[in-house]
């Protein structure tokens, strides 16, 4: 997505009622993100607190020495004081330095060893400094986060976990889990993917042409997008919406006006298959 178009739609998004914006540093777009959300402060449009901002931590910047200048440095380019929230990328380490994906010569991924508990450990560092006000992680596991609830002289646990959901990957067992644990389930990619061939297996699904969520639609009178965003709502789960159209961005918002039933949900329950549209490229 051009860099202008990153800062159009978070302008687009802020007007039509969208408090919360997730970036991070590797989508290389968070001086646009900050423009955007500072042009909207000065307006007087939304105050700073109105803004909820989430920023992450990129899988190069590990090592614990390497947590608070990477957080630094994002707050930097959004030219704001502090996040709302700070999270784990990736569990996954990879080498330092300045490629996002350090490669060999031979096209083999770099990657590095580094004791999550004490990357954790310097995630709370940065909350006890004020440039974040919580910490979480993104694509855990059930073993992965339990390493750090279970961490001697733990000070903060994860305040989430955001990983890909939608109603062909429900993540029930993760949600539940993450619910007994009172850690918040935030779903990305959950109206399945952009079909980026770099990411995506061509001939796989397309989520909202499933005829289950279509015939929701129709008995609804809503978009398919719509019944696949209310669905995590009433599972409890945080949805983040993609969209760099401004017609979806404002129907999107539309996901509070309706309800389903606690059959559609069963129903569409029914669809996992767990199936993941987001491949990682290491």
């Amino acid at each position: 997505v051009p860099k202008s178009e990153a800062l159009e739609d978070t302008k687009l998004a802020i007007d039509a009622g969208f408090r919360h914006i997730d970036s991070a540093y590797l989508y290389k777009n968070e001086e646009e993100v900050g423009l955007a959300i500072r042009s909207k402060i000065a307006d007087g449009v939304v105050k700073r607190q109105d803004i909820f901002y989430t920023s992450k931590l990129w899988s190069t910047f590990h090592r614990p020495e390497l947590v608070r200048p990477s957080l630094e440095e994002s707050l930097k380019k959004l030219q704001l004081d502090y996040v709302d929230l700070y999270i784990i990328h990736y569990p996954v380490s990879l080498k330092p330095g300045g490629e996002l994906i350090p490669k060999d010569d031979h096209g083999k991924v770099l990657f590095d060893t580094v004791d999550l508990c004490a990357m954790w450990e310097a995630m709370e560092k940065c909350k006890d400094a004020g440039l974040t006000k919580s910490i979480g992680v993104s694509n855990f596991n059930r073993r992965q986060l339990e390493m750090i609830l279970n961490k001697p002289g733990l000070k903060y646990k994860p305040v989430c976990n955001q990983v890909e959901c939608h109603p062909y990957l429900n993540q029930s067992k993760l949600l539940d889990f993450c619910k007994s644990k009172d850690i918040v389930l935030v779903a990305f990619s959950a109206l399945g993917a952009q079909r980026d061939k770099i990411w995506v297996d061509q001939s796989s699904p397309v989520l909202l042409e499933d005829p289950v969520i279509c015939a929701l639609a129709k008995k609804h009178e809503r978009s398919p997008a719509l019944i696949a965003l209310r669905y995590q709502l009433q599972r409890g789960v945080v949805v983040l919406a993609k969209s760099f159209s401004e017609k979806r961005i404002k129907e999107n918002l539309q996901v509070f006006e309706f309800q389903l039933t606690s059959e559609d949900v069963k129903t569409l329950d029914g669809l996992n298959r767990n199936f993941r549209y987001d491949a990682t490229p290491l």
